[in-house]
């Protein structure tokens, strides 16, 4: 058991779990209060369809039973509710042999593909009367989760043929498991297709990014160099991309798209009517309904090798690293310095990063965002990520905005109190610099003053003293590092400090900004 100070938290430490290990994990709340502090952690999952089993409760539903005022206010009907247009399953059992089955089919239906959240509401009452005869407990190994579902004989060969016979076929490669055998054979199949191959940096590693094959750094939206590629494309091979639809609008604009286009997702079956998650519908030829792992090795078999056709764009190089302030340049060259022979695991990304900072050469090099976009997810995410992690020699690393860290930073003493090993890195700009950027558009826009962008989003006078905050917890807090000269020897020591089993945390007081193409 893993003691949290908060629910968002607990349920985001579930989250991280799982984007490293592939695997389930339970998250327990406080009856309906609890359940009410953690949505946004569980729509996060939701959306980045990730395993979680959420135990809850509510008071006793017999309302002779409750105690005086507590239990009235921890009672309410439909508990699940709450969360059902964001979680896979829900129910509540009304007795211990229910709730055995309830716990079972949760486990089943959370971990089959596209996974997500599911909420088991536990009544008070049932959890504290006595039992009686112990029930007879069922075999787990009898209640499994069914294995992945494998693409038609017919739209393999289809697909094959096509991919096979294309002259400039791209890969857009998506959501994947961590698994090393996958992540071989996306590289097989690209390398025997001679195709390009794009990911995002809202995904978990899916290409090594300094294979050749990989042309453009992992981007938040496309780089012109992404888009002439899809744009030119006669065949893009679409392996569960998050938001196919809105990757063709960005490459082609109010242009017909001009592509074949190969659909291997089954996320469709997680698409519903309250959440937008789903993102735009893309036109598709041959639709695999199936996870990418299914598909890849089938169509690594059934495909020819060709010869590439055409050359691949030259990476642009890096900016110079400013001087006269720490900026996310500066971070990302340090950090490549400080992790030389050293196996890490990125955990989180500010909004800002430039994919070319960093390589991935692993498939737990990179473990993606959220999956909502909300803020405050990353200190649990890497807490969980951190306890996956632990006593494997790879250490988990998130660079996070300020905002992120701030409205989740109680992870830490989690993290301190059961020695889970990782490093936080706050790129602290002082500011919800996203908003405040777009609130300088907007004045722009109506022919306001820019210069009052910050009003409303600046985190400043005072500063916020963020290393005190982990020193508090009982982490070891470095900064704030102002100077770029004195950034190389903090990321080095907070790494040798996780190295060595410690929880660190870096308050890196960047330069407001964006180091990417926009």
């Amino acid at each position: 058991m893993v003691l949290n100070i908060h629910e968002e938290n607990a349920v985001a430490v579930a989250h991280g779990y799982a984007k490293v290990t592939d695997r389930m994990m339970a998250a327990a709340v406080h009856a309906n209060v609890g359940l009410l502090r953690a949505p946004m952690a569980i729509y996060n999952a939701w959306c980045d369809r990730a395993p979680i089993l959420i135990l809850g409760a509510t008071g006793p539903w017999d309302a002779a039973k409750r105690r005086p005022w507590i239990d009235w206010v921890h009672t309410s009907s439909d508990q699940g509710g709450l969360i059902r247009n964001f979680t896979k399953w829900d129910n509540q059992p009304g007795s211990p042999a229910a709730a055995m089955e309830a716990l079972l089919r949760g486990a089943q239906i959370a971990q089959t593909a596209p996974r997500g959240p599911v909420y088991i509401n536990l009544e008070a009452g049932m959890q504290e009367d006595k039992i009686g005869p112990m029930p007879t407990l069922p075999d787990p190994a009898r209640y499994p989760v069914p294995p992945a579902v494998r693409p038609a004989p017919e739209l393999v060969a289809a697909a094959a043929k096509l991919l096979s016979g294309a002259k400039n076929p791209v890969i857009l490669a998506g959501r994947c498991s961590r698994s090393q055998e996958g992540w071989n054979a996306r590289i097989a199949l690209a390398e025997k297709l001679t195709a390009p191959v794009l990911t995002s940096i809202k995904l978990a590693a899916a290409f090594p990014t300094d294979h050749r094959l990989h042309p453009v750094p992992p981007f938040q939206g496309l780089t012109s160099e992404a888009r002439k590629l899809i744009a030119d494309a006669d065949v893009v091979l679409s392996l569960d991309s998050l938001d196919l639809a809105g990757t063709f609008k960005q490459a082609y604009g109010a242009h017909p798209i001009t592509a074949k286009v190969i659909q291997v997702s089954c996320d469709a079956h997680s698409h519903r009517g309250w959440s937008s998650d789903y993102q735009g519908l893309p036109p598709i030829d041959l639709y695999l309904m199936c996870e990418t792992d299914a598909a890849v090795p089938l169509l690594l078999e059934a495909a020819c090798a060709r010869i590439a056709s055409s050359a691949l764009p030259v990476k642009s190089p890096l900016p110079p690293i400013p001087t006269e302030a720490v900026s996310l340049r500066g971070v990302g060259a340090a950090l490549e310095i400080a992790t030389r022979g050293i196996d890490v695991c990125y955990t989180r990304f500010p909004l800002g990063w430039n994919g070319a900072y960093t390589h991935f050469r692993h498939p737990l090099d990179y473990i993606g965002h959220d999956g909502g976009a909300g803020v405050g997810s990353g200190p649990g995410m890497t807490v969980g990520a951190g306890l996956a992690l632990k006593g494997s020699g790879r250490i988990p690393i998130a660079l996070m905005g300020d905002g992120d860290f701030l409205m989740g930073n109680t992870a830490v003493w989690t993290a301190a109190h059961y020695q889970i090993p990782c490093l936080m890195i706050v790129c602290n700009n002082r500011s919800f610099y996203n908003d405040e950027r777009h609130q300088g558009r907007m004045a722009k826009h109506r022919g306001r003053p820019e210069e009052n962008r910050w009003i409303g989003q600046q985190l400043a006078e005072p500063d916020i003293e963020i290393a005190a905050m982990a020193r508090s917890q009982g982490a070891l807090g470095i900064g704030p590092v102002i100077k770029p000269s004195d950034l190389q020897t903090a990321i080095e020591r907070g790494i040798a400090a996780v190295r060595e089993g410690q929880t660190c945390m870096i308050d890196a007081r960047v330069l407001p900004g964006y180091d990417r193409p926009l």
